[in-house]
């Protein structure tokens, strides 16, 4: 079979970016400290009332700065279908990824397996591993909303800058449009997880969630290098000529 160059790319592109999707939802079910990670004290923040604040975040946002900057890729050579296609596509594959770990969860377990972990001081494997893959419907619900609504967001203001500043400044309507969903994200995913599936106030939200997006800002600044040194790979893998004309039908989709 002889599959083009630009329908190759999107494959690999599409299969990095759904493939990172999913595996930080089930990463996220660990909470780690960024600062210890780094060797660093940890912080102590007060925000909106909160004390002791500190970077104590789910494993989740390692990748998600990465999936985020693919949208903005992708969106750079397919369009706004493009993105809307995958996004459509990661959050099918992570509610079908749930649901297949919920039945797993649910099957009986072979006896021997159950005490299969114990030279490891695993006293029940069956416990371990719902422990560690189940997660609460609501904070299923909020990713999967925070993500697709993220997405959204991240196409729309990618393509407004764009539209402001021409074909320059690749890093602005990139890392401008990443900023702006993140700061949505960040939020939206704990209100409906915490706020409205459990017992968090308002308050409480804005406080962790701008931790969270204190995270995220830093890190879209840090890797916009990768945004020029992906682009110039394209390019080359692409042709100028190619690549020039898939850049100027995406944007003719708005």
């Amino acid at each position: 079979m002889n599959i083009n160059k630009k329908t190759k790319l999107f494959i690999i592109l599409g299969s990095f970016f759904i493939t990172n999707a999913i595996v930080a939802e089930f990463i996220g079910a660990k909470i780690f400290s960024l600062e210890n990670t780094l060797g660093f004290k940890a912080f102590d923040l007060s925000i909106l009332g909160f004390d002791h604040l500190s970077f104590q975040l789910t494993c989740g946002v390692l990748l998600w700065p990465v999936v985020f900057v693919m949208t903005d890729i992708i969106n750079e050579y397919y369009g706004k279908k493009g993105v809307q296609l995958l996004s459509f596509i990661a959050a099918g594959m992570i509610a079908y990824a749930f649901i297949m770990v919920y039945l797993s969860m649910g099957s009986t377990p072979a006896e021997w397996w159950i005490h299969s972990g114990e030279k490891n001081s695993i006293s029940n494997m069956q416990n371990a591993f719902t422990a560690v893959f189940g997660q609460g419907l609501w904070i299923i619900v909020g990713s999967l909303f925070a993500f697709l609504i993220g997405q959204l967001i991240d196409v729309w203001v990618f393509h407004l800058i764009k539209t402001s500043s021409g074909d320059k400044y690749l890093w602005l309507r990139s890392t401008g449009s990443t900023l702006v969903s993140q700061l949505i994200d960040s939020f939206v995913v704990l209100f409906i997880a915490f706020y409205i599936g459990n017992d968090w106030t308002l308050k409480q939200v804005l406080a962790i969630g701008l931790m969270n997006y204190i995270y995220k800002f830093t890190v879209a600044l840090l890797i916009t290098p990768a945004l020029y040194i992906l682009h110039n790979a394209i390019d080359k893998y692409l042709g100028d000529e190619a690549s020039e004309k898939m850049i100027h039908d995406a944007d003719k989709q708005y």
